[in-house]
């Protein structure tokens, strides 16, 4: 019984969603009203204990050619940062203004693959913040010697979101609004033999970088506004 209830939710969710199209349709991106993102400028280069190092940008993994990035994404940032006890953290951000044919093909668990890098354990989780829990997913990736613990999130608006059913929802609520929905991969990852260690790190990293920005920044990073940040 309970799953006719769920099916007949999705049902007369996805039918009004087609007799909307017909009388709402998307046609503005984010930047048109608004609320465009710049990440060189939202993303601070120094925050706690972590300072950026300069040319030592974190290299993105991934299969598709420059041509194609530039053509999916708007903006990309890569970044590698260290701490005072010389702990490093590789910062990679992939944003896109129109997210209709979706960041799903890049997701790191397809992209580190793609390049040679196996592909461990997968574990879906929440990393802790002073603002709230963001939906994450972790990857335990190596390269030869190289072991790489990955944490990632997806967002598509300002809303997290794990699932394909979750990114359709959201691109639903920004097309009927008329947004062109769009999107944002925030990936950290570091050299660490220690997994465990690794995503502490990089938990600690993204809880400290958060509690540096702006309310509006940290919003559009992460979808966190539970409480206050820094005036801007």
């Amino acid at each position: 019984m309970k799953l006719n209830r769920i099916a007949l939710v999705l049902a007369t969710l996805m039918c009004g969603t087609s007799i909307a199209g017909y009388t709402v349709r998307p046609n503005a991106k984010a930047a048109d009203k608004g609320t465009a993102i710049s990440l060189e400028v939202i993303v601070p280069k120094a925050f706690g204990d972590w300072a950026e190092l300069p040319e030592q940008g974190a290299q993105v993994v991934n299969p598709q050619t420059q041509e194609l990035l530039d053509k999916l994404y708007s903006q990309i940032l890569t970044r590698t940062y260290v701490n005072k006890q010389g702990y490093r953290i590789m910062l990679s951000l992939a944003y896109g203004d129109d997210q209709r044919g979706g960041l799903q093909a890049h997701r790191p668990e397809v992209c580190y693959p793609a390049q040679g890098f196996a592909l461990g354990k997968v574990e879906d989780g929440a990393l802790a913040t002073a603002f709230g829990h963001i939906d994450v997913r972790r990857l335990a990736t190596s390269l030869g010697a190289r072991n790489e613990p990955v944490t990632y999130w997806l967002t598509t608006g300002d809303q997290v979101v794990k699932t394909a059913f979750e990114k359709r929802l959201a691109q639903i609520r920004l097309g009927m609004t008329g947004q062109i929905p769009d999107g944002l991969l925030f990936r950290i990852s570091s050299i660490d033999n220690d997994n465990a260690r690794g995503f502490a790190m990089q938990q600690q990293f993204a809880a400290d970088m958060l509690a540096a920005v702006p309310a509006k920044a940290r919003k559009q990073l992460s979808g966190l506004t539970d409480a206050p940040g820094p005036a801007g």
